[in-house]
């Protein structure tokens, strides 16, 4: 019996063919094949392929093409058995079960590489924008069913779209990972996520099984097998377990953060020996949510922007070079620095009138900043920021500051022994870690410290499928986080008062930012 020791779920199984001297019956001897291929104590076959067994292996000379995964306990399960020549795609599909984005992946399971991606707003959003809304809704009679329904669905006719892009079926599809945050998982697993929100804050599980997709209602091979990532808790999502098994944190040596702004601000700081967690509420502010125009990044969002120093004239990119429809949460930030080197905004983040010239006004008695005029808009309408807006902004960063400050003086660790520090996600694809230092949102380290992992839920999800040894190293992974609860801690407040100005109250802590000459200046409130 001779197994191929390719690192990959699909293997070719050679067996010996049967005599009056080997009786083993033909599942044990494929089973003893499959246990020495995945390194497991047994291998789970279900009834289906049991029955098409002995004829196959006949067939195909006691050789054939198998599609193996294990399950949460660590047994093998046999998920697919083919002709040892056979020429048909075997896939696996990857989701990044995002709570505004889905993101769809195929992966051949084969070589590891990517056939095709679709992405598409989550449909659960015409419940509700966000987690809390869609909790709500679970309460609702036949709630639960629909959110559940939703998401489901939405999977299922995109992923046939893609299938078809991508010249294959879902039928080719025969095992599933999903990586996103507790509630979203909870929902599609169709489990009740109420008491997250409830405290004590908890989960109706931490650690799924790996299910059959069948079970899910997800449309692919009926033999098919779906990892769902673990969490941490109600607050630290399976998304956050493939960030860390994207970037390899969990086996470094030297100590790095992951930070995830999404629904929360979530942070991981560790290495190979150790990992330390925690989550805020600084995500939303920051993910698009902070201004009226604010928007999460798309084509015409505004991501970056820059003022002349001297003319204060005010240049704006926008994704896709479209005309500007809103700005997202890295265009927001782009716009604090820039306010703040320009000094038309002060240390306490606000607005300085006779600075701001013409592009300021009060309207229903707050300060208005406009960014974009409305001929140059794509909406028609001004673009720009309220002082309402900018104040939310500075809680945020605030909050984003001291979380970091919070998690790393738990373990005696100074930010500045950084030298890793990834950002993940969207905002991570587009932030400009130099705006985010200038207004104390992010630790004045070195810019080459900075790592933009984009979408790390989805890279992780992808390595399990295209590489089985990352399967253990989720679990080790869960079972090595010690989650800080931010909650309880008294230090929180005090430090987070501190950070609610430009870039510091104590500017030591960031020697790389110059302070305008009329920082201190104050602004209309």
């Amino acid at each position: 019996m001779k197994p191929t020791h390719d690192n990959r779920w699909v293997k070719t199984i050679t067996l010996s063919p049967p005599s009056l001297g080997d009786n083993t019956a033909d599942a044990d001897r494929l089973e003893t094949a499959l246990k020495k291929a995945l390194g497991t104590r047994t291998v789970h076959m279900d009834p289906g392929l049991l029955k098409q067994l002995p004829a196959r292996l006949r067939e195909w000379d006691y050789r054939a093409t198998t599609v193996l995964f294990k399950d949460a306990g660590g047994a093998g399960i046999l998920v697919h058995l083919a002709a040892p020549d056979t020429t048909k795609a075997l896939c696996g599909l990857a989701v990044d079960l995002g709570t505004t984005r889905v993101v769809l992946r195929i992966i051949d399971l084969c070589t590891g590489k990517h056939r095709g991606e679709s992405v598409f707003d989550n449909p659960q959003i015409a419940i509700g924008p966000d987690v809390l809304a869609r909790i709500h809704h679970v309460e609702k009679p036949g709630g639960l069913d629909q959110l559940n329904r939703l998401i489901t669905d939405g999977i299922n006719s995109r992923l046939r779209d893609l299938c078809n892009r991508c010249g294959i079926s879902p039928e080719n599809i025969h095992m599933v990972s999903v990586a996103g945050n507790t509630a979203m998982t909870h929902l599609m697993m169709g489990l009740n996520p109420r008491w997250m929100i409830r405290e004590p804050y908890i989960p109706a599980v931490n650690r799924p099984d790996v299910f059959k997709t069948t079970e899910l209602g997800i449309d692919v091979h009926p033999g098919a097998r779906a990892l769902i990532f673990p969490n941490v808790g109600s607050y630290f999502g399976g998304d956050l377990i493939a960030g860390i098994l994207y970037c390899d944190m969990d086996q470094r040596e030297e100590t790095a953060i992951l930070v995830d702004v999404g629904t929360n601000a979530e942070v991981v700081l560790g290495n190979r020996n150790w990992m330390m967690a925690c989550a805020g509420a600084a995500g939303p502010a920051l993910e698009g949510g902070v201004t009226r125009m604010g928007t999460t990044a798309g084509p015409g969002v505004i991501d970056r922007i820059t003022i002349d120093a001297n003319s204060l004239a005010i240049d704006i990119h926008t994704i896709e070079n479209r005309p500007p429809r809103g700005i997202c949460g890295s265009g927001v930030i782009d716009l604090a620095a820039a306010l703040f080197q320009s000094n038309m905004i002060d240390i306490r983040g606000k607005l300085i009138a006779d600075r701001c010239g013409d592009r300021f006004r009060i309207k229903d008695g707050l300060g208005h900043l406009t960014i974009v005029p409305a001929d140059q808009s794509a909406t028609g309408e001004d673009l720009g920021v309220t002082q309402a807006d900018l104040d939310s902004l500075i809680r945020s960063k605030a909050a984003m500051y001291t979380i970091l400050e919070t998690i790393t003086d738990s373990v005696g660790i100074r930010q500045q022994e950084l030298e890793t520090f990834f950002v993940a996600g969207t905002f991570g694809a587009y932030i400009d870690p130099r705006s985010a230092i200038t207004i104390g949102m992010i630790p004045d380290l070195p810019i080459a410290s900075y790592h933009s992992l984009g979408n790390s839920s989805l890279g992780g999800a992808s390595r399990v499928l295209a590489d089985p040894g990352c399967f253990d190293r989720i679990n080790r992974i869960r079972d090595g986080i010690t989650y800080l609860e931010l909650n309880v801690n008294q230090d929180f407040m005090n430090r987070f008062s501190a950070a609610k100005f430009l870039p510091h109250t104590d500017r030591s802590r960031f020697p790389s930012v110059t302070v305008p000459a009329n920082g201190n200046r104050p602004g209309r409130p």
